[in-house]
């Protein structure tokens, strides 16, 4: 027999019958489901955990809302870089005491020529003019649970990206300013906010972004944590989970001039948002660095001064790098000297990830994960994120608010890197699909587009060719 705790109810499990005892109480907690004892049968105990939950939820004739409903900031002063008001999608799960809020990504601009553009070309990262009433989560903001088996009965926020600074700046728009750069005072009222819809009992308060947002964790997490304490709630465990949002200040593969924000490199295009945006970051982080904030919007300079648990998820060959980089893999086969720098990509990215107690690095060449519906499928040495996720949640229960966690339960690994050196030497990672038709392409195939040499790099390895593409269809 099992037994899971779901908003005040106990059920037994017995036989895979699921049986339900006991009132609601006046203090329901989500629940700390172990899935391993069930995993032999998952699909069909989620299916009926799922239509369990659905009898029991409160106003139990209509089923769970998979949807999150927008809601304008109520302080009008707050707004879009455009001026128009900003705001958050909300899908509130009542008797859940977790929380999770995710901060959109889509790159930045840095100047008024790049804004101007990002205006006409995206507009609505910009503004809030044509966002929809509603939004349905996927991935880790899903309410399928067998889609996100940890958190789909969490309290779920989506606050759209709309500030174009990394969730870092504190400029209003003004005569003498085109633009709004207000990222990091939207995430302070949206939280101001969410206090008044049940925040202030939560347990867990999960930061979560992509991109983007990824680096707006890094940016904000310290803050979050800091702004609850201040309005009294210092009991609600603030974390953060940071997704594709590490890169790295390195040097470009061909150097560029800086007039557009794919070709100009990072710290050129950070260094001038900073002034432009007028960012805020991490009290202790711009202490380490003498006041040179931007280097704070670099996940492996701005993640040791934090206080807060942090857990990172990054592609080791993530596409914006390589974008940003000047690397392209469209067209024709690179050349070796970026085959190489390619290479190189993944060897700087885990040396610069080996400290960080919490994360999952697959070798893996795309962008963003935690919002994709196939993001269960993803494996490290075995493990998937959403479990590596699960794992982590345990080993920070009776932590708080401190960074430090205890000593890995066995079997429930939370430093997960793979080490194999090309790019979707993990047979996990996503399709690929060739650009121009859109067929799926194999590993090898993939590799042989990117200019791969077989021979050359079996030779290079001190192995027969065979056993090279033996290695590479296996992911070893």
């Amino acid at each position: 027999m099992y037994t899971v705790y779901i908003w005040g109810h106990t059920l037994n499990i017995v036989n895979n019958k699921i049986m339900a005892r006991g009132q609601r109480t006046q203090t329901p907690e989500s629940f700390p489901l172990d899935f391993t004892a069930v995993e032999g049968n998952m699909e069909s105990f989620m299916t009926q955990v799922k239509n369990l939950a659905q009898s029991l939820y409160p106003c139990s004739t209509q089923k769970l809302d998979q949807e999150m409903k927008l809601q304008f900031l109520r302080n009008s002063s707050v707004t879009c870089n455009d001026g128009s008001p900003a705001g958050y999608y909300i899908k509130e799960s009542r008797g859940s005491r977790r929380w999770l809020m995710f901060l959109e990504g889509g790159w930045y601009c840095f100047s008024k020529h790049t804004c101007d553009s990002r205006y006409e070309t995206m507009r609505r990262l910009m503004s809030s003019s044509k966002w929809p009433p509603t939004r349905t989560g996927t991935g880790i903001l899903s309410s399928q649970p067998e889609e996100n088996p940890h958190w789909w009965n969490a309290n779920t926020v989506f606050v759209p990206y709309c500030s174009s600074d990394v969730w870092s700046g504190s400029t209003a728009k003004t005569d003498q300013n085109d633009y709004a750069f207000m990222g990091s005072q939207i995430i302070q009222e949206v939280i101001k906010e969410l206090v008044t819809k049940g925040l202030d009992g939560a347990k867990v308060l999960l930061l979560a972004g992509s991109s983007a947002g990824g680096t707006g964790v890094l940016l904000n997490v310290d803050r979050v944590s800091e702004l609850l304490e201040d309005l009294g709630l210092g009991s609600v465990q603030v974390r953060g989970l940071a997704d594709s949002g590490w890169f790295l200040d390195h040097k470009q593969y061909r150097l560029t001039d800086c007039i557009d924000t794919i070709s100009c490199a990072p710290t050129e295009a950070i260094k001038r948002g900073v002034r432009y945006w007028n960012s805020v970051v991490p009290e202790r982080c711009s202490h380490v660095y003498n006041g040179e904030d931007w280097n704070c919007f670099f996940g492996y300079k701005v993640q040791p001064t934090l206080k807060r648990p942090v857990f990172v998820v990054q592609w080791l060959f993530d596409e914006a790098q390589l974008m940003v980089d000047n690397v392209h893999l469209t067209g024709q086969p690179v050349q070796e000297g970026q085959w190489r720098y390619i290479q190189n990509l993944g060897s700087e990215l885990r040396n610069t990830l080996k400290n960080v107690p919490a994360m999952f690095a697959p070798a893996c060449l795309s962008h963003e994960i935690i919002t994709r519906s196939y993001w269960m499928d993803i494996h490290v040495k075995g493990t998937s994120l959403p479990r590596a996720l699960q794992c982590w949640d345990r080993s920070l229960r009776h932590h708080g608010n401190s960074s430090s966690i205890q000593a890995p339960l066995r079997g429930c690994p939370l430093h997960l890197i793979d080490s194999c050196p090309w790019p979707h030497c993990n047979p996990t990672c996503p399709t690929i699909r060739e650009q121009l038709t859109g067929q799926e392409m194999s590993v090898i195939q993939f590799l042989t587009h990117l200019g791969f040499d077989v021979q050359r790099m079996a030779q290079q390895q001190g192995m027969e060719p065979h056993k090279l593409l033996g290695m590479l269809s296996n992911g070893t």
